[in-house]
Parts: C-alpha cells; structure tokens; sequence
C-alpha cells in the first residue's frame, strides 16, 4: 500500500487545503507573515507522514510521525494567534480548529498503535 492510501495522510491532506482556504481570507500584508507559517505548518502533516511512511524501520516511521504531530501542534498555536488578532471572522476558524483536534487524537492514536 502506498502512503496514498493511509488514513492520517488523507486526513492531513485535507486539513491542509482547509488551511488554505482560510488562509485565503487573510489580509494581503499577512502574506509573509501567518500566512506564510500557517501554509507550512499544515503541509508538513502530511509530508512528515508520508516521507516516515518511505523510511525503512517502524521506529523511523514513528519519528516521522511526531514531527508531524510536532507541526500539527505549531499549526494549532498559529491559527489560535491568528483568530485571536482578528485575521478572519471568528467562525472561520471553529471548523479548523476542531479538525486540527480531532487529527492530534487519530495521530496519538495512530503512534500508539505502532508502538504496540
């Protein structure tokens, strides 16, 4: 099976294009700035999982994966700040910030289960 077809990395992959569409109702001055880090945050979810999926032992696979919870965790701090100094409406970001929650769980999990 390719990494493709991994659960969590479809999963990343989807957060990633929601964080560009929110990302898209930013201020352009923010370009550079959250936006910028935001972008990157979220597609090094599934770049992280799918690079660890290629590696040869489980245990690297593993490291993959907490740096990919490690940018999951950037991520969430990034888009706190950035709802926080009204970059976009305040909605926008419930259905994000949520997913980016329930993606930690099935990561951990997914770690967890690895490791078992």
């Amino acid at each position: 099976m390719s990494y493709r077809g991994q659960f969590i990395w479809q999963r990343g992959v989807k957060l990633a294009i929601n964080c560009y569409r929110l990302t898209e109702k930013f201020p352009k001055s923010e370009l550079y700035g959250l936006t910028s880090q935001i972008r990157r945050s979220a597609v090094s979810v599934p770049s992280n999982i799918a690079e660890g999926y290629g590696r040869r032992t489980q245990k690297e696979y593993i490291q993959f994966l907490h740096i990919s919870l490690g940018s999951l965790r950037e991520l969430d701090t990034q888009l706190i700040i950035s709802k926080e100094v009204g970059l976009a409406s305040p909605e926008l970001f419930t259905p994000v910030l949520e997913e980016v929650d329930r993606f930690q769980g099935i990561l951990v999990s997914s770690i967890q289960k690895i490791k078992s």
